[in-house]
């Protein structure tokens, strides 16, 4: 079981980084809270009965475990510079990304707990129905907050660029 566990876990790893990047993003805590969350996985592992797909149930507890972290400690989202040696050993041609991630995550990290999840759920390609069954929503209404989260970036992206 844990080979299992280990083996699938590791093949869908990203959603785990997600889920930290969104909740936790330049949270001097994030590999800590990583470990938590790779923790109740393990835990919840033996209650995974294949009535969904791997990924599906891995976002949803891991999902639910950011949830319940945030809570618990009342997390204020910190931001922390990069320092100018730091700045400038970044390769250029990779530091274009890692600024668009970086900025996306920001402006995610300002919505609430369950426009996190949704966001990162359709930006990692799910479709409303899986969305719909992972969060306990209907189908419209996923459609309905994905586009009103769209609007919400939009303004939030508004107004990074205007300072």
């Amino acid at each position: 079981m844990e080979k299992e566990f280990v083996s699938k876990v590791y093949s869908h790893i990203g959603i785990l980084h997600k889920v930290c990047n969104s909740y936790f993003f330049n949270n001097p805590n994030k590999e800590d809270y990583f470990q938590e969350i790779l923790i109740r996985l393990w835990k919840a592992y033996p209650h995974f009965k294949n009535q969904s797909s791997f990924s599906t149930w891995m976002y949803r507890v891991s999902l639910n475990s950011a949830i319940d972290i945030v809570r618990k400690n009342s997390i204020q989202p910190t931001m922390i510079e990069l320092s100018k040696i730091e700045f400038e050993i970044a390769n250029p041609n990779t530091l274009i990304a890692s600024e668009e991630k970086d900025k996306l995550y920001r402006m995610i990290n300002q919505l609430d707990n369950t426009e996190k999840a949704l966001t990162i759920m359709y930006l990692d390609g799910f479709t409303y129905e899986e969305i719909a069954h992972t969060m306990g929503l209907s189908k419209s209404n996923v459609g309905v907050k994905i586009n009103r989260i769209k609007h919400k970036l939009i303004k939030i992206s508004g107004n990074h660029e205007s300072k």
